[in-house]
């Protein structure tokens, strides 16, 4: 029996014109972009050639000397991740709830709610890390605040979506029991949610933890402050290790995460 493939459905000239349209708009933004940017290419292919024959062979010989003192940096960068995730975990529970329309059944409220998350997630890590340098010093405390904050908004945002999710037949069948609002959230909310909740908290904490090492830049303590005095010192072999043991670290924590996160949910 001889098979009959089904006829292929043939674009029409609106489709190709559009896709046309859409691919010559984006060649154009790239020329565009390219042309406005202030660039001396000559110059910056001559750095980029000399910075590899001097820089990069440095890179890939790691000042071993100086593991202790950069294991340790990247111990309280890991405090920091953790600190900070940690609190954005618990203040985005809140949000998450304020924002969710099955929650509030306030459209008002569930506005002002996505209007907070958004509001705190227009600021970078790094820009919320010197606000709190000026704000509280120059010192981890203020990468802490910086990371719980930054990351609050998505958290917020991600535990919003998912009460917005849930099924509201077992919260409607407890209501029409007689359960109290306190009784529904702890037997018909919760139990539904705490595993999303938990695999998003670990996720963001990997986020947090590749975002804590550079905030040290800035003043906000953890490893990046040695990158930028190895930056400084034109330290290349110490620059090597920082980022050998940042490399490793962020790859192991990963692959536990997600580990844990594939048990949770």
């Amino acid at each position: 029996m001889e098979l009959v493939l089904p006829p292929k459905k043939k674009t029409s000239i609106i489709k190709k014109v559009r896709n046309w349209g859409i691919f010559l708009f984006l060649v154009l933004m790239y020329v565009w972009t390219f042309a406005t940017i202030d660039i001396n290419w000559t110059r910056a292919a001559e750095r980029m050639v000399n910075n590899f024959h001097r820089v990069i062979p440095k890179l890939f010989s790691p000042e071993w000397s100086a593991i202790g003192k950069v294991w340790s940096a990247m111990v309280e960068t890991l405090y920091i991740a953790f600190a900070g995730s940690l609190m954005a975990a618990i203040l985005a529970i809140p949000l998450g709830f304020l924002a969710a329309q099955n929650m509030t059944k306030s459209k008002v409220l569930t506005t002002f709610g996505k209007w907070i998350l958004s509001g705190v997630r227009a600021f970078p890590d790094l820009i919320l890390a010197i606000l709190f340098v000026v704000a509280v010093g120059p010192n981890p405390f203020a990468g802490v605040l910086a990371i719980a904050i930054g990351s609050t908004g998505m958290l917020g945002k991600l535990y919003s979506e998912v009460l917005e999710s849930i099924d509201m037949n077992i919260v409607e069948a407890m209501e029409a029991s007689g359960a109290n609002k306190v009784q529904i959230l702890f037997q018909g909310v919760i139990p539904q949610i705490i595993p999303e909740f938990l695999s998003y908290a670990i996720y963001r904490f990997e986020i947090d933890v590749r975002a804590s090492t550079i905030l040290g830049i800035v003043g906000a303590g953890g490893i990046g402050t040695l990158i930028q005095f190895a930056q400084m010192n034109r330290n290349w072999e110490e620059m090597g290790l920082i980022l050998l043991v940042i490399i490793v670290v962020v790859t192991i924590i990963d692959f536990l995460s997600s580990a844990i996160r594939r048990r949770i949910v």
